[in-house]
């Protein structure tokens, strides 16, 4: 498979965050069920995260069930509580043969006993591995990251007062403290908002929405998204990433 090279401003992006949308759009286009859409998505994983590491990036967080999701039909929830389980059985051989890492962020109190233990069985069975670490965010809100990281600092440090929790000491107890904080964001399906999705890390994240639903979703795209991210002129609040701001005496 071939790597383009593209002319860039950024080099590739080192973290991508995909929040998978359109999987019930997708499957009502084509008269089918929603599950077939949701288990069409769920077999676009695998290639993205092949397409990412050969691109030379080191993490990618797929947004895959919010804590919001609960609210779905029953026979829904069931059906992505399935698809969650068989992946996390049938891909952990496949991961270790490409050098995959596997974590899962998000209250995973809220699965059956079950689904944790698959979770943590594939875990500790990825943990060596170190060409690209995915992350699956499951029963994920960035809202209850934030709280359940202040809640950690604060069962860390319980003599501490309020004014001691700075930016730096909060960090290390969010979901995401092994990574680096996105470079690029990538929705699917056409809307343009982040939904409570990494609220904290996001802040000087890449956005870029497409109308592709997400089983739809493949390496052409990737690219695009890729190349679009490679045009940014990255400020992070200062000035043109190529012309430093010049400071007046």
């Amino acid at each position: 498979m071939a790597i383009h090279q593209f002319p860039t401003l950024n080099p590739v992006p080192q973290h991508i965050a995909v929040i998978m949308d359109g999987n019930r759009r997708w499957a009502q286009q084509r008269s089918l069920p929603v599950a077939m859409g949701h288990a069409s998505g769920a077999r676009r994983v695998r290639a993205l995260v092949q397409a990412c590491a050969e691109r030379g990036v080191r993490y990618l967080t797929l947004f895959a069930f919010s804590t919001e999701n609960w609210k779905r039909p029953a026979d829904e929830v069931s059906g992505l509580m399935g698809l969650l389980a068989l992946y996390l059985q049938k891909e952990v051989r496949d991961m270790n043969d490409r050098g995959v890492r596997l974590r899962v962020i998000g209250d995973t109190s809220g699965f059956n006993a079950r689904i944790q233990a698959l979770i943590n069985d594939a875990q500790v069975s990825t943990a060596h591995n170190t060409a690209i670490t995915l992350t699956i965010a499951a029963n994920y809100g960035g809202r209850w990251d934030l709280l359940q990281a202040v809640r950690a600092w604060q069962a860390a440090n319980p003599e501490a007062a309020p004014e001691a929790l700075t930016e730096d000491a909060l960090a290390p107890y969010l979901s995401t403290a092994f990574a680096p904080e996105p470079d690029l964001l990538i929705r699917t399906g056409g809307e343009a908002r982040i939904s409570n999705f990494m609220l904290w890390q996001l802040a000087y994240t890449e956005l870029y929405f497409t109308e592709v639903l997400w089983p739809a979703f493949g390496e052409a795209e990737l690219e695009q998204a890729i190349n679009s991210y490679a045009q940014r002129d990255r400020r992070f609040g200062g000035g043109s990433a190529d012309k430093p701001l010049k400071v007046s005496a």
